[in-house]
């Protein structure tokens, strides 16, 4: 007779972090529950613990990475919500959780005081009886760490997606010219980023696990325009193959405008983030470029290409990319704001070369 239980997998990856060469955290446990509303001391949870604390580079977790976390005897049903628990900074571990901005040394990483009793994931999980459910928390490194003002610290706002291991996903290769740790790959769908990473050494990059279906794909970098490939597909079990090493993405140079302003929500810290968006001519919209605001002064400042983004349909894999220049795209972005319940938009603006435009969002 078959038994009632069967067993969660669960690993831990990372998108690129903007602007920090390390990025510590230290995990205590992580919780499961079938309850999406159950409180840390409800009834129902069961835990993965770590008898020290397990310090990850969550850096180190770019480019279809992976570090295991281990697994969990389940009861079989479906279970709703994760809590991802974090050992705090103390007086004998002052940096087990922290940051090494880039060009600068380590500093401490201040973990919100709800890491004690645990981060709330929202989850969509199964376990079927005598049946691995293998899942992944894709922690996005760059929007989950912001700076405190001008007192030298780092805040951690975690930000994190419980999703299936899958092997489908999208690799390629941009020009090592650009593998310099500022560029980034993403797979998008209606503007939101579903996994993002940072080409290696090579120029080489691994977008995975991605789910089957169609996508935008989005290579951007500091002072060079935007590439864009619709309607690329992913199919299941595969790996979808964009480009070969000898057909490298080269991105065009271009200019820059400065978007900056504040958010304001009434607390502090300023828990907000802000993205800027430019809509293709097909009707696409893709993110260029998102931050989270300060969260001592709620100031945000993005770096934005003002070239045209240059598009290409998808083709069959290793097929050649026919890149044009989307004109009608061309430095105009929308921005929006966005807090733990609501968004607000402005624009599209369009902006000069070299100018600041200043943008400020208002929360009740």
């Amino acid at each position: 007779m078959a038994s009632a239980n069967g067993t969660l997998a669960l690993s831990l990856t990372d998108a690129p972090a903007c602007g920090y060469d390390h990025v510590n955290v230290a995990i205590q446990k992580i919780r499961v529950n079938q309850s999406a509303t159950a409180s840390d001391t409800d009834a129902g949870w069961t835990d993965l613990s770590f008898s020290t604390p397990r310090r990850v580079d969550l850096l180190s977790l770019t480019n279809g990475v992976l570090a295991s976390l281990g697994q969990i005897p389940l009861q079989a049903g479906h279970y709703t919500q994760l809590r991802l628990v974090l050992a705090p900074n103390d007086g004998a571990n002052p940096l087990l959780n922290s940051v090494v901005p880039t060009g600068g040394t380590e500093v401490a990483l201040d973990t919100p005081s709800a890491a004690q009793s645990g981060l709330k994931l929202n989850a969509d999980i199964t376990i079927a009886a005598d049946q691995l459910a293998d899942f992944v928390l894709d922690f996005d490194a760059c929007k989950s760490v912001v700076t405190a003002g001008n007192s030298g610290k780092f805040l951690l706002k975690p930000v994190v997606r419980v999703v299936p291991n899958l092997i489908s996903g999208v690799s390629g290769y941009v020009d090592p010219s650009l593998a310099n740790g500022n560029t980034m790959v993403s797979v998008q769908q209606g503007g939101v980023v579903i996994k993002a990473t940072a080409p290696d050494a090579t120029g080489k990059f691994l977008l995975q696990p991605v789910a089957p279906g169609s996508y935008d794909l989005v290579i951007t970098a500091p002072g060079r325009a935007a590439d864009v490939v619709t309607g690329l597909t992913v199919t299941a079990s595969t790996v979808t193959l964009l480009n070969a090493a000898s057909a490298p993405v080269t991105l065009g140079s271009s200019l820059s405008a400065t978007a900056t302003g504040a958010v304001s929500t009434g607390a502090t810290p300023v828990d907000a983030s802000v993205r800027a968006v430019q809509t293709l001519a097909n009707g696409d919209k893709v993110e260029i470029l998102a931050q989270g605001v300060d969260s001592a002064t709620g100031v945000y400042s993005l770096t934005l290409p003002v070239a045209s983004p240059m598009v290409a349909a998808y083709v069959a894999p290793q097929g050649a990319l026919n890149f044009g220049a989307d004109v009608a795209a061309t430095a105009k972005y929308g921005l929006e704001a966005s807090t733990a319940s609501s968004v607000k938009t402005a624009g599209p603006i369009t902006f000069a070369a070299g100018a600041t435009t200043t943008t400020n969002f208002s929360f009740p």
